[in-house]
C-alpha cells in the first residue's frame, strides 16, 4: 500500500508541472460558439490541467480507432450541472481478462494502476495519441468518481473509483448474455477543488473550450461519428472542418459572432501584402468566401492552407492530438508550401520580388497527420517534436496542390480594387 500511495503522489506532482498550476490561464484559444456552432478564436479562462485530463480521456477513445478500424461512433456528454463528464467509444473494447503478468484486471491495469501500463514500449510503431498511459490514470486520480464499463462480445466489465483514486471499487465482471454491441465508456467527475474550479464550475469558457475539442474529433477521424450532448455534429471530413473554422474565424472579424472588428483597421488598408497577393487566390477583386486550398497525401496527412489576417497561424493534429503551439510535423508542411509557393510567384511574375517571410507571413496551415511515437516537449503535448525522418510516412507537396494556391494575374492596386468591389469599374 506505501508503495501504491508513492506512486500516487508521484503522479500527483506529475500532473502539478502537466498544468503549470492548478490555477486558471487566460489564453488565445479556439473554441466552439455555442450559438452558432462556428469555430472562433477567443480569449479563453481555463485551467490547463482540467482541460488535459478531459483530452487525455477524448483521445484515448479516438485511439481505438486506430486498433480497430470498425469503430464508428463517439459519444460525449458534459453535464454542466452535475459536473460530470463521459466518453464512449464503439468497436472493440478492452480485454476483460486477468493479465498474465500482472496478476489483475486489464481494464483495471490501463485505467488504475500506477505501477503499469500497456503502452511503453517505445520500439512498436505506434500511430495513436496516447503512448506511456499517465493520461488515464491523471484523469482518474483528479476525479471525485472514475467509472470504467467495457463490454466484449462474451463479457461485461464495470469498476468504480472514488476519492482520486484512493477507493478502488472490486471489479463487476459478466456474462454479455444479451449480446450488447462492444463499447468502452469512461465516466468522471473531476475534483474541481483540485483545480480550483469549484465556485466557477463548468463555466462558459469552459463549455465552449471543451465543445470545440470534441468538434475537432468530428472533423479529424475518418468515417467516426461524433455525438456530443446526444447530437450528431456534421462535420463529414477534414476539409468541412477547415471551412467551419475558417468561416468562424471570419465571421469573427467582421464583427459577427460576438466578435469585434480591429480597432484602427481602414475598411480596405491592403491588409493581404502585393507579394501575398499576386500569390494567393484569395487576393482576388471579388468578394467572396476565402479559398481554402486542400489535399490528402495517403491516409497518414490531410493539409489545407488559406489567407490569414497578416500573422501567420496553423492548426494541426497529431494522432489526435491537438498540437496548439504547431511544431516539426507543421514546418515540414509550411516550409514546403512557402517555399513552394514562392517559387511558383516568380516564374509567373519576375516583377513581383517575393520573400518567404512574405508569403507566410499571410498563410493559416491546417495538418492533420499520424506518425509513428511523436514526442512533445512538455506532458501538455501542445509542440510535437519529432524529427521529420522519424515520422514513418512522406508528405511531398505536389506543384498542381501549390498551383491551387497562386493568383493567375497580378493584383489590383487597393484604390481601384475598392472601386471594383463599389461596382465602380
Amino acid at each position: 500500500m506505501w508503495v501504491y500511495e508513492r506512486e500516487r503522489d508521484k503522479m500527483v506532482f506529475r500532473c502539478a508541472s502537466l498544468s503549470s498550476s492548478s490555477c486558471s490561464r487566460r489564453r488565445p484559444r479556439s473554441v466552439a460558439d455555442a450559438a452558432s456552432h462556428l469555430l472562433r478564436n477567443s480569449n479563453t479562462t481555463f485551467v490547463p490541467g482540467f482541460y488535459k485530463i478531459f483530452d487525455e480521456i477524448l483521445v484515448n477513445a479516438a485511439d481505438n480507432k486506430v486498433r480497430d478500424p470498425s469503430m464508428s461512433e463517439i459519444r460525449v456528454t458534459i453535464d454542466a450541472a452535475a459536473h460530470t463528464i463521459s466518453v464512449k467509444n464503439d468497436g472493440r473494447g478492452i480485454p476483460i481478462e486477468i493479465h498474465s503478468k500482472e496478476n489483475i484486471w486489464v481494464p483495471e491495469l490501463i485505467f488504475g494502476n500506477l505501477l503499469t501500463s500497456s503502452n511503453y514500449d517505445d520500439d512498436e510503431e505506434k500511430t495513436t495519441g496516447g503512448r506511456n498511459g499517465y493520461g488515464a490514470k491523471l484523469a482518474n486520480i483528479y476525479s471525485e468518481q472514475f467509472v470504467v464499463e467495457t463490454v466484449s462480445k462474451e463479457k461485461k466489465y464495470r469498476q468504480v473509483f472514488q476519492n482520486n483514486m484512493s477507493v478502488k471499487g472490486k471489479p463487476k465482471v459478466t456474462d454479455n448474455k444479451r449480446g450488447e454491441k462492444e463499447y468502452t465508456l469512461i465516466e468522471f467527475k473531476p475534483d474541481l477543488a483540485r483545480f480550483s474550479m469549484a465556485d466557477a464550475g463548468f463555466d462558459d469558457d469552459i463549455l465552449a473550450l471543451l465543445h470545440k475539442r470534441v468538434w475537432d474529433m468530428a472533423g479529424i477521424l475518418k468515417k467516426v461519428k461524433v455525438y456530443l450532448d446526444g447530437k450528431l455534429l456534421r462535420c463529414k471530413d477534414f476539409k468541412t472542418y477547415v471551412d467551419k473554422f475558417i468561416s468562424g474565424v471570419n465571421e469573427v472579424a467582421a464583427g459577427g459572432a460576438g466578435g469585434k472588428k480591429k480597432a484602427g483597421a481602414k475598411k480596405d488598408d491592403g491588409a493581404v501584402s502585393t507579394a501575398a497577393q499576386a500569390l494567393l487566390v484569395v487576393g482576388s477583386t471579388e468578394p467572396a468566401k476565402p479559398t481554402v486550398v486542400y489535399e490528402t497525401y495517403g491516409d497518414r496527412w490531410e493539409i489545407a492552407f488559406a489567407v490569414s489576417d497578416g500573422q501567420f497561424s496553423q492548426v494541426s493534429y497529431c494522432n489526435g492530438i491537438a498540437t496548439t503551439k504547431g511544431g516539426t510535423h507543421v514546418a515540414y508542411i509550411a516550409d514546403q508550401i512557402v517555399h513552394g509557393l514562392v517559387d511558383l510567384v516568380k516564374k509567373k511574375n519576375k516583377a513581383v520580388a517575393v520573400k518567404p517571410f512574405q508569403i507566410k507571413s499571410h498563410l493559416t496551415v491546417f495538418v492533420n497527420c499520424l506518425v509513428n511515437n511523436p514526442s512533445f516537449d512538455s506532458q501538455t503535448k501542445e509542440n510535437m517534436t519529432l524529427s521529420a525522418k522519424k515520422f514513418g510516412s512522406k508528405c511531398e507537396l505536389s506543384e498542381d496542390f501549390l498551383k491551387k494556391g497562386a493568383s493567375p494575374r497580378p493584383p489590383l492596386p487597393p484604390r481601384r480594387r475598392r472601386r471594383r468591389q463599389a461596382g465602380l469599374g
